[in-house]
């Protein structure tokens, strides 16, 4: 890009003038990054400038513009240094979810009326070993071992390990 020496002449002489009104702004440590930023502005806006007018004036406006565009951008943003606040916006995809309590429901659908009965009481209703013997009308004994081996059968079912017995439906 070239520039006329006049008005490259004219920037470079503005620069003290631009740093203080940056630093009124911004603070010191980033009053030179402000600076620069504006002068790279101005240097690919130049055609926009009028050259029977003052250049300090047209260089302010960009410097304070400049300003406050990256104060709203700065509003927005969140300093995540080493990527803890990133981790947590993280959202699994629901369709897995999804196929995960479909599997499920398929496999209690498997497993015999009186166990899936059993396991629905206490591990879904939350009901405790008595009620849920109350509810069957048998004894609690028989709710444990229908609660384990559905369990155990589910376990099978979704391929987490455990013994398969007679206990899923019989055709």
């Amino acid at each position: 890009m070239i520039v006329d020496p006049a008005i490259r002449d004219a920037m470079i002489a503005a620069m003290p003038r631009l740093r203080k009104f940056a630093v009124s702004l911004s603070g010191a440590q980033q009053a030179d990054d402000l600076v620069q930023e504006t002068l790279l502005k101005a240097c690919s806006k130049i055609r926009m400038f009028d050259p029977t007018t003052d250049i300090l004036p047209w260089l302010l406006k960009i410097l304070r513009n400049q300003f406050y565009n990256e104060c709203r951008r700065r509003r927005r943003e969140v300093e995540d240094a080493d990527g803890t606040y990133a981790e947590r916006l993280v959202t699994l995809p629901s369709q897995i979810a999804h196929a995960e309590n479909q599997d499920l429901r398929t496999a209690l659908l498997k497993l015999r009326n009186d166990m899936r009965e059993a396991f629905m009481a206490v591990g879904c209703s939350g009901l405790s070993y008595e009620e849920a013997a109350q509810a069957c009308d048998c004894p609690i004994g028989t709710i444990r071992s229908r609660v384990h081996r559905a369990r155990e059968c589910l376990a099978v079912l979704l391929d987490m390990d455990g013994p398969h017995d007679l206990a899923l439906s019989r055709p």
